[in-house]
């Protein structure tokens, strides 16, 4: 299922791009994360975040989930989030709001999304991609030369592309769908390492 989207794979080659072109911008600072609140759900995780200017930084985080648990229950999925970042003070360090895009694609079945997503959440599966936008705020401490502790929040918009099928495991095809959706589309507690 993953990577059958053009669309996809065009914004895939976009955040290549822009991650080479911020290295060869920004000989100033950048670090690497990992979210512990995606690790505690089982989703790989990690994030590059650069320094592009005095206060401006860019954050770009991929995920990916792409097991399956007991009794068929599975929450695959793999995202891309970019986000831009001002700083109130210096970078990465302090106050900072963000703006940000994500995308990605989806197969979950006899699992509950949050917030009731796809209603029908124990006899169905629903496979697809979401896209969206968003605005955040969050706050990094420094807790040693190169180690860092972010938390952030955001909220915005997701727009969900979706086939439902029957059953979890070999369902007939039920139909299509689109779920728009206002609200989180962010939290994180991240462990930082600044490279330099």
């Amino acid at each position: 299922m993953f990577f059958r989207n053009k669309k996809i794979l065009a914004f895939v080659f976009f955040l290549c791009v822009t991650l080479f072109y911020c290295e060869s911008v920004s000989a100033q600072k950048i670090g690497i994360k990992t979210n512990v609140l995606y690790d505690a759900t089982a989703t790989i995780n990690l994030g590059v975040e650069f320094a592009v200017s005095e206060n401006w930084t860019l954050d770009i985080s991929g995920n990916y989930n792409g097991w399956n648990f007991r009794e068929n229950r599975k929450w695959k999925h793999f995202l891309i989030q970019p986000e831009a970042r001002y700083w109130l003070c210096e970078k990465f360090n302090g106050h900072f709001f963000g703006l940000h895009v994500h995308g990605g694609e989806f197969n979950t079945g006899n699992v509950c999304t949050p917030f009731g997503l796809f209603g029908d959440c124990r006899n169905e599966r629903h496979e697809g991609w979401y896209y969206g936008a968003g605005i955040s705020y969050g706050y990094q401490w420094l807790l040693g030369k190169r180690w860092n502790l972010e938390l952030s929040a955001g909220v915005g918009y997701v727009g969900a592309d979706y086939t439902a099928y029957t059953a979890p495991v070999c369902g007939i095809r039920t139909g299509t769908g689109h779920h728009d959706y206002f609200g989180p589309t962010k939290a994180s507690i991240s462990i930082i390492y600044i490279i330099r």
